[in-house]
Formats: structure tokens, sequence, C-alpha cells
């Protein structure tokens, strides 16, 4: 049996902030509105990757923010070309950075603060020489 990764969801406080932020930031596109279990919420395409969004439902009393090291969901990343020009770009825009770029042994990274304290990573692979 294969499986491919097909969607991430992700509980917002504030839709149209959430939005905004993917939108804005890094560039995805509203696909629809739509209701999840009842609430509020969009999906959104990520240049190819499927982005749930919705705010909480009445039955449902979040315990904290992604700020909180937990077992689970820990961060989204995303790939680009550049992650020096996108955390300088970023920062000029008044977005949090958990990190600074640095370098692993085959790509360049820095992780930032997203809407709720979603973590987000910019990655740029590296060229094996």
């Amino acid at each position: 049996m294969k499986f491919n990764f097909h969607h991430v969801h992700l509980l917002c406080s504030d839709l149209e902030a959430t939005i905004g932020f993917f939108r804005d930031v890094l560039g995805a596109s509203v696909v629809r509105y739509a209701k999840f279990g009842g609430a509020d919420g969009a999906t959104l395409n990520l240049h190819g990757t499927t982005i749930n969004l919705r705010v909480k439902t009445e039955a449902e009393k979040p315990a904290g923010d992604s700020s909180l090291v937990t077992y689970g969901y820990h961060h989204i990343c995303v790939q680009t070309e550049d992650v020096d020009a996108a955390h300088a770009d970023f920062s000029a825009r008044g977005i949090e950075f958990i990190s600074g770029p640095t370098t692993t042994p085959d790509s360049r990274i820095a992780f930032l603060r997203g809407p709720d304290n979603i973590v987000v990573e910019l990655m740029q692979p590296l060229q094996a020489h």
C-alpha cells in the first residue's frame, strides 16, 4: 500500500489573519472558503501543497499555542531558493524569527513564527559538491 502526503490542517484563532500570512508572506492562494466540522475555514494552495485552516468549534477549547513543546505537530517546512533573502525580506516586514539562517550539512534553514505561534521552517537545499 502506498501513501502520499495530501494536506496539513491547522487550527487558527483568526482565519483572515492566518490566510493573510500564508498568502502575503509565503505566496499561497485561497482555493475556497469552507466549513470544517461546522467551523469556518479555508483551503489554501501553497505551490502545490494543500493547507486547510479552520477556527475552533463551539465544543473545542484550545489548551495553548504551538509555542509549547508537545508530542505531535512541531513545525511545517517550506522550501525556498534563498533562505537569506527570505530572512531579510520577512524581517523587514516585522516577522519574528526563532532562529536566523544556519547551515546544516545539506541545507540552509531558518525558523519563524506565524500566526498563533505556528512554527515555519524555511529550507534551501544546498548543492552537493
